[in-house]
């Protein structure tokens, strides 16, 4: 099944999702819901929603219940988004301005703040209390990855490691808990939900890598901002760390980087990218990618054969090729 298969399937669950999601973040203060609904309305896939409820489909599913988990995922989600463009100084994402270039930082900061508190007042509605472990040990993961990768910045002699263990705590365990959390939801065994996890977070490792690919592959209209835009903001991503390995470039690339960094956002990238392309370290990211889709796939070997299964397994795939 094609993804637009998929989400033209689960459009009845989906729209409603969509709906909670605009009413989760309007209030009566006419800038915090212009601000929130701004970035609502620029769309996205809503990959975390749909893991929660083709999670849940593996327990007792019910999408009054499944919403309180798929909807907080998302808002949590776009927060850090918010917060990403302050600290990034990004004008557009997904071919919009951003809340900080349509406001300032100011408004952006407040806006992703009472993002976050609204994610988590809805999950309130949920009482198991391991839903709510769960989720608080996640953000302040996320934290900590922020934190990492602003460290991080324009380090040319970081390593692949450094690179895996930021890319879990800022992408793969948000996509990891949407997969566990949709079968506690749900009701599921913890075998299903453990296993669930590991197929997410596989999938988030190998989505963030294809995501830094992408950076530097595609066009601005594929990804809705300028390629190169990491390496403008001095995040190092995996194809540039593993080019800088190769001898013949290294010294020419770290160059290029070094005028990038005191360029600052008016630099340009092109020399950089070119050099990158025509290294080795795209063809070994793009391989890193695909091991860890076989093991979100591997994961799935045991849960029931359901259509959620090959659902999950159809999202895996296309992870592991996406363009956009």
């Amino acid at each position: 099944m094609k993804l637009l298969d998929l989400y033209a399937k689960m459009k009845g669950d989906l729209n409603q999702i969509e709906q909670e999601l605009e009413r989760t973040v309007t209030t009566d203060h006419a800038l915090l819901s212009e601000a929130s609904v701004h970035l609502l309305k620029a769309g996205g896939k809503r990959i975390r929603p749909i893991f929660v409820l083709l999670s849940g489909k593996f327990g007792n599913y019910s999408l009054e219940v499944m919403k309180h988990i798929a909807v907080p995922l998302e808002l949590i989600h776009m927060a850090s988004l918010v917060h990403d463009d302050v600290i990034d100084d990004a004008e557009t994402r997904r071919g919009r301005l951003t809340v900080k270039s349509q406001w300032d930082n100011r408004i952006a900061m407040y806006t992703g703040d009472y993002i976050y508190g609204k994610a988590l007042t809805l999950a309130t509605k949920l009482t198991n209390p391991v839903i709510h472990q769960i989720l608080s040990k996640a953000m302040v993961q996320m934290c900590v990855g922020e934190m990492e990768q602003i460290r991080d910045f324009f380090n040319m002699e970081q390593s692949v490691r450094d690179y895996f263990l930021r890319i879990r705590r800022k992408t793969a365990l948000l996509i990891a808990i949407s997969c566990q959390l949709g079968a506690v939801a749900a009701s599921a065994d913890r075998e299903t939900a453990n296993k669930l996890y590991r197929f997410g977070y596989n999938v988030g490792m190998a989505y963030q890598i294809r995501d830094d690919l992408l950076d530097l592959l595609g066009t601005e209209k594929q990804i809705g901002k300028p390629p190169g835009s990491d390496m403008r903001q001095g995040n190092i991503t995996l194809p540039v760390i593993l080019a800088l390995k190769e001898k013949r470039i290294q010294e020419a690339l770290s160059r290029e980087l070094v005028l990038i960094r005191e360029s600052g956002s008016v630099s340009d990238t092109s020399r950089a990218i070119e050099m990158i392309r025509n290294s080795d370290g795209v063809a070994q990211a793009d391989q890193l990618a695909s091991r860890y889709i076989n093991k979100a796939l591997a994961a799935l070997e045991g849960l029931p054969n359901i259509a959620a299964k090959k659902n999950l397994a159809d999202i895996a795939h296309f992870v592991g090729k996406r363009n956009y």
